[in-house]
Formats: C-alpha cells, structure tokens, sequence
C-alpha cells in the first residue's frame, strides 16, 4: 500500500477550529494549544497556526511555517516549535526563527513537546524556563514584552541566523514528509 492509498487522519484544531493532519507533531501542539488557551489565559485571537515567514538565504527567498506564534495585544511575544524528541536540540532553530522570521523580534523563544516545555531569551539565547509552569500567562508575557527592546541583527550575524534556521527547518520538513 502507498502512502497516497493510506487515509490520512484529521484532528480538530484547538485554536482555528480547522481540521488538521492528525501526523508528525500534532498532538504536540494541540497541547500546547491547550495550555495557552487554558490555564495561561490567551485567546485564540492571540495564536497564529503555521505562522507563515519568509527568510531570504543568499539571495533566495525561503518560505515555511512556525509551529505557534504567541501575540499580546497584536505585537510578538513568543516563538514555540512543538516538536517529539529532545527539546534541547531545538535550541537554536527556534532561536533563529525568532530573531530572522518575526517583525518585531519577540522576546521569547519556546520548544514543546506538549508536556515538557523549554523558554529561551531570544537577545541572550539563555535558557529562562523549564516546564509548563515557566510559560507565561497572557499578563505576564504582556509585562515581559512592555520591558523588552528588540535588537535586530545585520549583516554577518543575521545572515548566520538565517542559514541556522533554514538548515534546521529543512531537515523537518524533509522529516515530517517521510512521516506519512
């Protein structure tokens, strides 16, 4: 049997409502959806689903997708890749997302598993959180933004970030599709 000949399966998005391929990483995110949607107070206004960006990588234009894009009062606050697998090791993809993907760069960069959770400053790079308790509620992500002064890279440091994440995210996507 091919692949083309398999039913994919569907799940119901928490945030869009939209039926979503039920592969890959996906009850990773609805539970973050979840979790954002719940007991950390944002609304599904707040959430962008496959958030698309576009990177330009030595003269071309790359296209892909964020997992979640957190919004307080309309402005980035938050970067999460929802991935299985180490969390640790998404460190500099979600970073770089983070820091070439998104206008205004928000301050915080994220990676879940939909039950660990790992919270990065997207200036430093530092790790600020573990677990789900360290994932800020829509107030206090709206206190870490009004403290926050975006830093946009130039020239050699935002190519590099660019590279960083077009290396990492097609080698998911290359993933995801021998998934199914």
């Amino acid at each position: 049997m091919s692949n083309s000949d398999k039913e994919m399966p569907y799940i119901i998005d928490k945030v869009t409502g939209n039926l979503a391929p039920h592969i890959g990483a996906e009850d990773n995110r609805q539970k973050a959806e979840e979790l954002l949607l719940g007991e950390k107070g944002f609304s599904a206004a707040d959430i962008s689903v496959d958030h698309p960006v576009s990177v330009e990588v030595n003269g071309q234009d790359y296209a892909s997708a964020l997992d979640l894009l957190v919004f307080v009062d309309g402005k980035p606050v938050m970067v999460i890749k929802c991935a299985a697998g180490s969390l640790d090791s998404r460190q500099k993809e979600v970073i770089a997302a983070a820091r070439v993907c998104i206008d205004p760069i928000p301050p915080i960069a994220a990676s879940t598993d939909g039950s660990e959770w790992l919270l990065w400053d997207v200036k430093s790079g530092k790790q600020m959180g573990r677990g789900a308790d360290s994932v800020p509620d829509k107030s206090r992500a709206g206190d870490i933004l009004a403290a926050y002064t975006p830093e946009p890279l130039e020239g050699k440091a935002l190519m590099r970030e660019r590279l960083i994440f077009r290396s990492y995210d097609m080698d998911n996507v290359n993933v995801a599709r021998k998934a199914y």
